[in-house]
Parts: structure tokens; sequence; C-alpha cells
């Protein structure tokens, strides 16, 4: 194997510690996530071992090879047709029964495997008894200790997909489905080996297995092919939902014959998770539980970040203020200072606020706590026309909506995930958190986290009557059965909160370096030409954009100043609050900012209420309307999204001014 390079994939059911291995294999830092669905694309990585050059593939989380959503597609696709030298079935130690049923197919493909069996410190702990060599004797795979979270046994966990590359010809292992199925198997079997081409590629069991269970995915595979006519009139006279329900119990009576001989103690009846859940998930105390728990991270992220906000703050000012006094031409100075230093160093201000709060984010996903507010949330979403999986992706979108809208993957029903994809834009990203802090913390004070916590809430009742209305008018029907393995609790790790919180926050930053710095030159110029006006004054070209759009926006309570403001928002959310800076005169000084709101007659805690419910609302950034683009495939969609937003942040806003205003909070 001197100079051999092989090609290893990790595949196993969603939660199993799937990318931590990846993770301790390659020292990649993917984000781990302790839901399932997370991943929703393949990454790899390399790394060599021994002298062979490893390249790791980590696969979405499937529970099966027969593939439902787009992510189970993607990982049964790479293990079939890209035929990977091993594969390493990821097992939950504390999960045997669940977890081997994948095992099951694997054997069927007939693929090299090795087992890693992993978090099996959770399994000694709880008294488990595994036999390993009985385990590889009755599956005839090796098998293999981990504990990825800590990196034990990663270097025998090479060492053994090393001998299992190396290995010639490697047969199929068989599970005897009995009489009448294996018939109808053997029938397609030797149909299907008239095409010599299907018997190259694909082993012809498994083929048939799957076309019995009905696969679609796999039926597409026999498109051209000779023996497709007739294949097709045999699978048309047969119930191929009495043919997989009969392989599914045959492949757990399988799994319940060899258990018992490989494992003792394996099953607890009250877990200390099982204690914790009958509070966390009560049918009465869950969702309140779950609101104070959010309510209390955004009250956290405003006190905490106040001081590292100021000395931000002080930075930028004196930095601005060096460029300005010391650099020529004048023009110049004022493209660093007032354009590039105070566009993209007022956005920089609340990066403490981004950060504190995706790391309380990370410690409640780590925990597990955040698979159960999808749980919690199930019956409420089911009744308003939303699958219990979009809950993911919208808890997802508090960070950022791309990853989120990938996310959606794991949804199976395409119309589950078409409405998913239309409301995540309505989750309050990171992006824009700065303009909630920043109108907050100027006109409400000591209720600042409480206003800031009340926009997310906003965003998620918004998405919840969105996804009410569509499923009721364009996309009728009702959401299919959800079905989740909640992860035990688990202790999360400051070390791992960290890497999460900057793996999402130094998105932030490399925005800031490009998207942002990009629309803040371009403020600055709009703001700066015709040469020789007053900076950011009417007359300028912002100031005439802005007074061509201000009839829109006047009946919301916002001047010309906010509608540049906002229409620059369209490029990243953050440019909202470096847009204002330019146009108040305060660069990038967020006291100076702050005090010239305050001051301004034109805007004032009502309509500024209004102009952070505008901001959540109105429309997605570029990155993610292209996204939404390529994950439904059409523009039509895309457009609707952005129309659609648009039209119902007019309206809330609209309303939050004129019912305030009645109710004499103008």
């Amino acid at each position: 194997m001197k100079d051999k390079r092989i090609r290893v994939a990790l595949a196993g059911n969603p939660n199993v510690g799937k990318t931590t291995i990846f993770n301790a294999i390659t020292g990649a830092r993917q984000h781990v996530g302790n839901w399932p669905g997370v991943t929703v694309e393949r990454k790899s990585g390399r790394k060599v071992h021994k002298g062979i050059a490893i390249e790791v593939v980590d696969l979405p989380g499937t529970y099966s090879l027969t593939a439902y959503s787009l992510d189970e597609v993607i990982a049964r696709d790479y293990i079939v047709d890209e035929r990977p030298d091993v594969v390493v079935h990821i097992v939950d130690a504390t999960n045997l029964e669940r977890n081997l049923y994948l095992t099951t197919q694997l054997m069927e493909l007939g693929a090299k495997v090795v087992i890693a069996l992993n978090m099996s410190d959770l399994a000694d702990a709880r008294g488990d008894v595994i036999d390993l060599k009985r385990m590889e004797e009755f599956l005839e795979i090796p098998v293999i200790k981990t504990v990825g979270s800590k990196e034990f046994g990663i270097d025998e966990l090479l060492d053994e997909v090393l001998r299992e590359a190396e290995k010639g010809e490697h047969h199929e292992h068989e599970i005897g489905y009995g009489g009448e199925v294996e018939e109808e198997i053997n029938e397609l079997e030797n149909i299907l080996g008239d095409d010599e081409e299907l018997s190259k590629r694909y082993p012809l069991r498994w083929l048939s297995v799957k076309l019995l269970e009905g696969d679609k995915e796999v039926q597409k595979k026999l498109e051209g092919s000779q023996v497709e006519d007739r294949i097709k009139k045999i699978l048309d006279k047969m119930d191929k939902e009495k043919y997989e329900t009969a392989m599914v119990d045959k492949r757990y009576e399988a799994i319940n014959a060899v258990l018992p001989q490989v494992c003792s103690r394996c099953v607890e009846k009250v877990t200390a998770s099982d204690l914790i859940d009958r509070v966390l998930t009560n049918k009465y105390l869950g969702i309140p539980i779950f609101l104070a728990l959010m309510w209390g991270a955004f009250e956290l992220t405003f006190t905490f970040a106040t001081p590292f906000m100021d000395f931000i703050d002080f930075s930028f000012a004196w930095l601005a203020g060096f460029v300005s006094e010391n650099l020529e031409p004048a023009w110049l100075a004022s493209l660093i200072g007032d354009g590039i230093i105070g566009g993209v160093g007022f956005v920089l201000i609340f990066i403490p606020n981004i950060f504190i709060l995706f790391l309380m984010l990370s410690l409640l996903e780590d925990s597990g706590y955040l698979a159960r507010a999808a749980f919690i949330m199930d019956r409420l979403m089911y009744k308003i026309g939303l699958h219990g999986k979009s809950f993911i992706p919208m808890l997802m979108g508090f960070g950022c909506n791309v990853p989120a809208i990938m996310a959606t993957r794991s949804i199976e029903d395409k119309n589950d995930r078409l409405i998913t994809i239309l409301i995540n834009p309505f989750m309050s990203c990171g992006a824009r958190l700065p303009v909630y802090v920043l109108l907050a913390g100027a006109f409400f004070g000591k209720e600042a986290g409480t206003v800031v916590f009340s926009m997310y809430v906003l965003g998620m009742v918004v998405a919840i009557l969105s996804a009410k209305l569509f499923r009721t008018t364009l996309l009728k029907g009702k959401p299919a059965p959800f079905i989740m393995e909640l992860p035990p609790y688990r202790l999360p790790t400051l070390k791992t909160g960290i890497i999460h919180m900057w793996e999402r926050g130094s998105m932030y930053l490399k925005k800031a370096g490009t998207v942002i710095l990009l629309g803040a030159i371009i403020v600055w110029l709009l703001a700066s030409l015709p040469w020789g006006v007053e900076y950011g004054a009417e007359k300028s070209i912002a100031g005439m954009i802005g007074h061509v759009l201000e009839p829109l926006v006047a009946p919301l309570g916002f001047d010309w100043k906010i509608a540049v403001a906002l229409l620059f928002g369209f490029l990243a959310k953050e440019i909202v609050v470096g847009s204002m800076g330019v146009l108040y005169g305060a660069g990038e000084d967020e006291t100076a900012l702050t005090e010239s709101l305050q001051n301004d007659p034109n805007i004032y805690p009502l309509n500024s209420l209004g102009l952070m419910a505008f901001t959540l609302i109105y429309m997605p950034c570029l990155a993610t309307v292209g996204v939404i683009r390529k994950e439904t495939g059409s523009w039509k969609w895309t457009l609707f999204a952005i129309v659609y937003g648009i039209g119902l942040a007019w309206l809330i806003s609209f309303m939050i001014f004129r019912v305030g205003g009645v109710l004499g909070y103008g």
C-alpha cells in the first residue's frame, strides 16, 4: 500500500458523533450539531496514517440506504456510485438496535465496512457490556471502540481501515428474507443480470431488494436499460409496501437475534435524560421554559457585551480621527475615515453581541436541548402546517439563514421543504442584530434586551403564520409525520462552544471584509457625490435616492435617510447600521450615532420599533437570495420570497406605526 491513496466514507445515523470522528481524524473544525439533520453536505478532509494518504468524506446522517430525503440521497449515492475503499459506520454504542439497521443495509451492499462503536464511554458508564469479538464474528465486520470527543480509539480505527482496504474482493453479507420475498428477489436478479452495465455497477441482489422496497431513486437507475420494461411489469403487480414491511421486520429480527449474544445490560429503563425530559419537554412547561431560556440568552448578550462594545467603539473612533487628521488628500482621508473605517468599523462594534449570542446558542445546542426545542414545538407546528423538522433549520436561522436553508435538505416532503425555505428568512440572523442593538439601546434603555428578544419572537410568529398561509393556499396538504430521535443530554464543553462560536462569528468577520466593505465604499461614494456637496447631505446622490424612495416609506414613519439605509441593506443587513452612521454624520462613533438618533425628531421609540421589524422581515440578503434560488431551483419562488417579504414588512411596520400612534405611543 506504499504511496497509495484511499477514500474512506463516514456513514451513520444522525447524531451519532460522525462529524466529531471526522474532526478527530482530519483535525478539521467542522460544525458539530447535537440534532439530526445538521450535516447536509458531504465534507472531506485528509489524513496521512502510517504513510498512507486517506481522504475522509463525512456523509450526511441517514437512518437507512432507502433514500427519502435529499441528504439520504447524497449519502447513499456516494457509497453506491463512487465506491469508497472503506465505509466507516459510526454506531452509537448506547443505541445498538436502531443503529445496526443501517449496518444490515451496508452489508447487503457489499461495501467494506469498519464499525466505530462511538460514545462507548457512555455505554460503559451505564453498565453496558459489549463483547466486541462476538460482535465481529456475527457481523463479519471489524469493530473498534471510540470516543470521538476525546479522540479515543482513532488510531486503532485507522489501523483497521488500512487493513480492510488491503483486502481483496469483498463478499456480500445477506439477510434471508424467506419464502415469497426471496423468490421475488431471485426473479428480479435474473432479469437484471441480462444488463451487463447494471451488473458491473451495482450488486444485483441489492438492486432487487431496493426495487422491491419501492425505492424511486433506484428505479431511476434503470432508465434506458434494456430490462426496464420487464422489471416495471413485475413491480406494477406487486404490493411494494407489503414487501418493504416484511424486509424491515426481517432486518430487525436478525438484529434482535444478535444483540443478546453480544451485549448485556444494554437497555436502561429510566435514564437521567428521561428524568430531565419530564420537565423540559412537559406538555405545559416546555414552551414557557424554551422562551425563558431564549430571553435569558438575549439579556445576557446585551449585558455582557456592553464593555467590549465601548472599547471597540473608542478604538475605531480614535483610528478614524487619526486618519482624518494625518492623511492627504482630503477625499482619501474621507474615503478611509468616513467610508471604510466608518462603514466597516461601525458594524464591527457589534461583534461582542454576536459572538456572545452564538456562544450561548452553541452551549444549548451541544447540551442536547435545542433538539428538544424541535420536539416541543412539533405539535404546534403540525397544527399550522409545518413539519416538525422545520424547526431545526428555523433555529439555525438565528445564526445565518444560508446554512439554515441548506439544512432543509433533511426534510423528505417537497412541499414541507419548500415552505421551510420560504419562511426561513424571517428567522432573525446575526446580521440583523446590530440594527436591534443600536435602536433598542438608543430608545429603550433597560428594556433593550427584552425589545431585542421580541424581534426574534416576532420573526418566529411571522414564519409560523406565513407557513399556515402557504399551506392553505399555495402548497396545500398536510405535513409529513415527524419522527426524531432525541440525543441524550450532555455536558457542553467551553472549548467546543468557543469553536462553534468562532465558526459562526468568523462568517460575520469575513462578510465585514468583503460585502460590507464594498457596501461601505458604495455608500461613501453616493454620500460624497457630486463633489463639493456636504458629506451625506440631502443634495448628495444618496440624498436624491432617499427622497425618491421617501414616499414609499413615509407612511411607516421613516424619512429619506432610513430609506437609503434600508436600500443598502439588500446587500447585507449589517450595512443598514453603517449607512445610518454615514447619513447621520456619526461615522464610526456608535455613541455619536445614538445621540444623533435620539436628537432627530423624525425617529423615536415607536417608529424605531417599526424599523427593527422592517429590517427583520423585508428581504433576505443577497447571499440568502442566492441559496434560495439554488435550493428551490426556481426563480419564480425566489422572486416570490423577495416580493412577499417586502410587502409583509411594509404591512407590519405600518401596523406598528399606526396602531401605536392611535394608542398614544407616537
